[in-house]
C-alpha cells in the first residue's frame, strides 16, 4: 500500500519563485496514493499555471472565495472539511503574517481558519527575510498554534545569495507529510524497552520508534571577516553519536550541525549550517514537528557586531591589537523550551570548574526538561575525544553517566530520557486525536 493511500491533501500555493516546485509536489503527492485539490493564491499565478497544478492534480483548481458555483453550498467549508491535511508550497514569508494574524481575506486563508486538520507549511524567502525578527515572531506564533513546518533548507536562493529560506525538495515535503499525518492518527502506546535489546527481536517495538528527533552537534563559526571567524574546539562526535544511536532506537532524526569533519550516521537527514544564526533558524523550524530536542552543539555566545567586507589587513600602527566588538547570539535551546506545546528538550553543558551546580542553574535559567553536563578541563574526554563521561540532570534527580565511548554514552542517555519522558510524548499523541486518549 502506498504511504498516502486515502489521505486527501490540498495543497496551497503562494506567489514565490519556489512555486515553480509545486507541480512535481503535486506529482509525487498522487503518487504516494493522496488524493490532491490545489488551492492557488492570486500571486502563485504570476509563477504557475492553473491549468499545470489540474494537469498534475486531475481536479479543478480553486482560486477565489467568490466562486458563485461553490460557494452555493459554503464550498470552502466544505473543502476544509474535506482536507486530512493542508500543505501550503512554498509558504511566502507574507503567507506566515497572514497565517499568524488569522487573515481570511482569500480562499487560502479562509480555509487555514476553518479546519481542524493539520496545518502544514513548506517555507520559502530570501535569507534575510527568513531571518528578520518579525518573520520570526510568525513562525514562534504558528509553532504555538501547532502549525507543523517543513525545512527550509540552507542552500542558493533565486536572489543570488545562499542561506536559509530555500524550500525543502518535493520528496522531502511527502515524506514529512506522511509523518505529520501518521502523529494525527491513532497509534499504539510506545513500549518500555530498553535500548540494548537485540533489534531483531521479534513482536517488540524499538524504544523511540514513530518519534522524530532533533539534534544540534558541533561549533558554530562566527565571521569576522572573509578569511576569520571565531569559534570553539567541538568535534560534532557526541552529537553525531547520539543520531547514529537515535537511528538505531527507531526514531526519525534530523541533525543540524555546525562545520565538522564526521560523517553522517545512515537514515540522519542533516541540515549543515555555518553560523549561530543559521543555527536558530533551522532549529526553530524543525523543533515544530520533533518530540524531542537535544541541544548537544557548542554554539558561540557572541558574535562579531560587525563583519569586514574585506580581509582586514595588519598595519604598522596597529601596536594595541585588534578590537572587536561583540554582541550576543539568540539563546536556541531556551528559545525552544519557550515554545508552547514544544517537545522534550534536554541541553548540554560543557563546564571547566562546579560543573553540577552551573548544569543545575542552566537546566532552571533555561526551562528544559534535562541537561547534559561533562567536564571539559579534563584531558582524557571531551572535546575531540572518543570518549565522555557525564551526568544526567532533571527536575527531581540525576544520574552519573561513567567514562566509556561517545557510541555507548548516546545510548545510556537516550534510555534514561526514554524512562524518563515517554509518556509525554504518548499524552502528546493523544491531545492530537481525542480518540487516542481511551487507547
Amino acid at each position: 500500500m502506498n504511504a498516502l493511500s486515502d489521505s486527501r491533501i490540498l495543497v496551497g500555493v503562494t506567489g514565490g519563485i519556489a512555486a515553480y516546485k509545486a507541480p512535481q509536489l503535486v506529482r509525487e503527492l498522487r503518487q504516494a496514493g493522496a488524493d490532491v485539490q490545489v488551492v492557488m493564491t492570486a500571486s502563485a499565478g504570476q509563477f504557475v499555471t492553473a491549468t499545470t497544478l489540474q494537469a498534475v492534480s486531475g481536479q479543478p483548481v480553486r482560486d477565489t472565495l467568490w466562486d458563485a458555483a461553490a460557494e452555493a453550498s459554503m464550498g470552502h467549508i466544505e473543502l476544509a472539511r474535506w482536507a486530512d491535511l493542508i500543505l501550503i508550497a512554498p509558504a511566502t514569508a507574507d503567507r506566515l503574517s497572514r497565517l499568524a494574524t488569522g487573515h481570511a481575506d482569500d480562499l487560502l486563508g479562509a480555509l487555514c481558519l476553518a479546519t481542524r486538520s493539520p496545518i502544514a507549511l513548506a517555507p520559502a524567502m530570501n535569507q534575510v527575510m527568513w531571518e528578520a525578527p518579525a518573520t520570526q515572531r510568525n513562525l514562534e506564533q504558528l509553532a504555538a498554534d501547532g502549525v507543523h513546518l517543513i525545512g527550509p533548507e540552507i542552500g542558493d536562493q533565486a536572489c543570488g545569495e545562499t542561506g536559509p529560506g530555500r524550500m525543502s525538495e518535493p520528496g522531502e515535503i511527502v515524506t514529512a507529510a506522511v509523518d505529520i499525518l501518521e502523529r494525527h492518527q491513532p497509534r499504539a502506546r510506545v513500549r518500555d524497552i530498553s535500548l540494548d535489546q537485540d533489534p531483531q527481536e521479534q513482536g517488540r517495538e524499538k524504544v523511540l520508534s514513530g518519534q522524530h528527533l532533533v539534534i544540534t552537534a558541533g561549533p558554530t563559526r562566527e565571521a569576522i571577516d572573509p578569511v576569520r571567524y571565531i569559534s570553539n574546539h567541538s568535534s560534532g562526535k557526541q552529537g553525531y553519536a547520539l543520531a547514529a544511536a537515535a537511528i538505531a532506537a527507531g526514531a526519525r532524526v534530523t541533525l543540524i550541525s555546525g562545520p565538522v569533519a564526521e560523517t553522517v550516521p545512515e537514515g540522519v537527514k542533516l541540515i549543515p549550517v555555518e553560523s549561530a544564526r543559521d543555527m536558530h533558524a533551522a532549529a526553530l523550524a524543525a523543533a515544530a514537528d520533533c518530540d524531542l530536542f537535544i541541544a548537544v552543539a557548542a554554539v558561540a555566545d557572541y558574535r562579531p557586531h560587525t563583519v569586514a567586507e574585506q580581509k582586514i589587513k595588519k598595519t604598522d600602527n596597529d601596536d594595541e591589537g585588534l578590537h572587536l566588538d561583540l554582541v550576543r547570539n539568540p539563546d536556541i535551546v531556551a528559545t525552544v523550551a519557550g515554545l508552547a506545546d514544544g517537545p522534550v528538550v534536554v541541553g548540554f553543558a560543557a563546564e571547566t570548574h562546579d560543573a553540577l551546580a552551573h548544569a543545575r542553574g542552566k537546566l532552571a535559567r533555561k526551562g528544559l526538561d534535562a541537561i547534559v553536563v561533562n567536564d571539559v578541563s579534563r584531558q582524557d574526554i571531551g572535546f575531540g575525544s572518543d570518549e565522555n563521561a557525564a551526568t544526567l540532570i532533571w527536575a527531581d534527580g540525576e544520574v552519573t553517566l561513567p567514562k566509556q565511548n561517545k557510541v555507548d554514552l548516546s545510548r545510556a542517555i537516550l534510555t534514561k530520557l526514554a524512562e524518563l519522558f515517554m509518556h509525554r510524548f504518548v499524552r502528546q499523541l493523544a491531545n492530537t486525536n481525542p480518540d487516542n486518549a481511551a487507547k
